[in-house]
């Protein structure tokens, strides 16, 4: 027993000796302890603060998960077999307690690394790379009655914005003081770097597959507007934030876990923050909706006459469990507060929007696919086009449809093509229970951001 007055040192094997593990807080409390020669109660009522939980190891066999997806043919077996393996190697992560995949599931990263399409379930934890960087991607659809489809599309293309960054100073949508609040009040966005990427990116929508898309109601004619696009250079930069976070914890908790599934534990203050955060950015992304709506049908001098929205990339509590859905679509009721409609799957540009409606069950987890996923890559579609013209594919692609890109240069990884069938996608929505279409937005065109780094002026300098 180390007693008062006693002139034994305290040192690092000490600790350890004591069942506490090295780390950074040792050059805090060594000096400490040696300077006050506590009692030995007093100086394990001093540590406790920092006992750290212990190691928690991997599952030795993989959780077991629904796979609600079929292979059509050999490319997409080779696509489910891929999808399978990085997904048994997720749900080995100490927390996790279910999962699911989807007909649209496809591989995001390297072995591991949840798939899109892919919803895993984990208890009293938050894991930043099972939402990714586009925290919160969503769709959001306005109902602008009998208005000219046409009208509704020019007047989007006036008022959106594509590509990288966000708009000039003089471009900027008003940022409304309530969510600006929202920002200034939360301990991690409320500082200045958060607040102006807020700013600057608010109504714009990305690249990728991001996208306007105007169609008519196959129930009642009605023109409406569909936008697909996530929380751009702000939610990016709290997922930069909280894979650090998480990093930190995972080395001191589960470092066997692979970084990109690394957590932050609910029951902390980071997690309790991360959290937080999260849900403002949620707010901020559907506001990001809105103002592109609202300018839509001011500038077309068209009337709303109803608008819903979800997300299909966040994370969804439900008491201790936390549903990552990677590129699925929430069906329960009890993910959306703010619920006003059916939920939005979009397809491919050729094809309608689904509004589904649906109930939880032991193989969907109350989730549906967001869209039709992917069997190649970018560089693989582009590869078997062969020495195709683009405009000739273009053209075969797109026939009786008004589709633009916002840079004025094609991106063929965006037709339809390049997507899996999307009849094939529907029919497994039924036959795995994934969903019930109510309606659907028939195509009369889009807008995408297109090649914008064809033109770049890094690529100029670079080819000139």
């Amino acid at each position: 027993m180390i007693m008062k007055n006693e002139t034994k040192m305290i040192t690092g094997k000490t600790l350890i000796d004591l069942g506490f593990r090295s780390g950074k807080w040792f050059k805090e409390a060594i000096p400490y302890l040696n300077e006050n020669q506590l009692t030995e109660a007093e100086m394990m009522e001093y540590l406790e603060q920092f006992r750290q939980k212990p190691i928690q190891p991997l599952h030795e066999t993989a959780i077991p998960f629904a796979v609600n997806i079929k292979a059509e043919n050999p490319l997409e077996t080779e696509n489910i077999d891929k999808v399978v393996e990085t997904m048994e190697a997720v749900m080995k992560t100490p927390t996790v307690v279910s999962g699911a995949i989807m007909p649209d599931a496809c591989p995001a990263g390297s072995v591991g690394t949840i798939p899109v399409g892919g919803v895993v379930v984990t208890k009293n934890a938050i894991h930043p790379g099972m939402h990714s960087a586009d925290i919160c991607c969503s769709v959001m659809l306005t109902d602008f009655g009998k208005a000219d489809p046409k009208t509704i599309l020019d007047a989007a293309h006036a008022s959106t914005h594509f590509g990288p960054g966000g708009r000039e100073r003089n471009d900027q949508y008003r940022f409304p003081q309530e969510l600006l609040a929202a920002f200034e009040d939360n301990k991690i966005l409320g500082n200045q770097n958060f607040i102006q990427l807020a700013r600057k990116h608010l109504g714009t929508q990305g690249d990728g597959n991001h996208f306007l898309y105007v169609g008519r109601s196959a129930k009642t004619g009605n023109t409406m507007m569909i936008t697909h696009h996530g929380s751009r250079g702000v939610g990016a930069k709290l997922f930069t934030y909280g894979m650090k976070i998480a990093e930190r914890f995972r080395k001191e908790i589960s470092p066997a876990t692979l970084k990109q599934n690394a957590w932050i534990p609910f029951d902390t203050e980071e997690g309790q923050d991360y959290w937080d955060a999260l849900q403002v950015i949620r707010k901020w992304t559907k506001e990001n909706h809105i103002c592109i709506h609202n300018e839509t049908a001011k500038k077309a001098n068209a009337t709303i006459e109803n608008r819903f929205w979800n997300e299909h990339n966040f994370v969804f509590r439900d008491g201790d469990l936390f549903y990552h859905a990677k590129g699925a679509t929430p069906l329960d009721d009890k993910y959306m507060p703010d619920i006003t409609g059916p939920r939005l799957i979009p397809l491919n540009m050729a094809e309608p929007i689904l509004m589904v409606e649906g109930t939880t069950t032991d193989r969907n987890l109350g989730f549906a696919p967001h869209g039709a996923g992917r069997n190649l890559s970018r560089t693989a579609h582009r590869k078997s086009k062969g020495a195709t013209p683009i405009t000739e594919i273009f053209a075969e692609e797109t026939a009786g449809l008004d589709v633009r890109f916002f840079s004025k240069e094609i991106d063929i990884t965006e037709l339809p093509s390049a997507y899996k069938n999307a009849q094939n996608v529907r029919e497994q929505m039924a036959e795995f229970e994934l969903g019930k279409v109510v309606d659907e937005v028939l195509p009369y065109g889009c807008i995408m951001a297109g090649d914008w780094q064809k033109n770049a002026p890094w690529r100029k300098r670079r080819d000139k």
